[in-house]
């Protein structure tokens, strides 16, 4: 019989999906710290579309990423956290472990 995974479990994983498969991308490719809501929701439904999986995921994911302070919300535009700006500059990998040990630095 299998199990569901505890509510934790599933936040971790909608975060790590929606960092590795939506937002760096985003910012990768529109080469800049901060996205609008439209151009999530763009790259979501195509990444959803893609994975076959629910926006319901990827929208959960990212409200979990402002929770964490890896993502920041300033009216309607969204944007890394400061410490994730040279990986930007230098167009390097940031998986979610990276972001979240970045972030986390005191």
């Amino acid at each position: 019989m299998l199990s569901e995974k505890g509510k934790y479990a599933s936040a971790t994983e909608n975060r790590r999906f929606v960092w590795a498969e939506i937002i760096w991308p985003l910012i990768l490719e529109i080469n800049d710290i901060t996205f609008s809501l439209k151009q999530f929701q763009d790259k979501r439904e195509k990444v959803c579309e893609e994975k076959n999986t629910t926006i319901t995921i990827a929208s959960r994911g990212l409200v979990s990423l402002m929770l964490k302070g890896i993502i920041l919300k300033e009216k309607n535009l969204y944007s890394i956290h400061y410490k994730l700006i040279p990986y930007m500059r230098l167009k390097a990998k940031c998986d979610y472990a990276t972001a979240i040990h970045e972030v986390r630095i005191k």
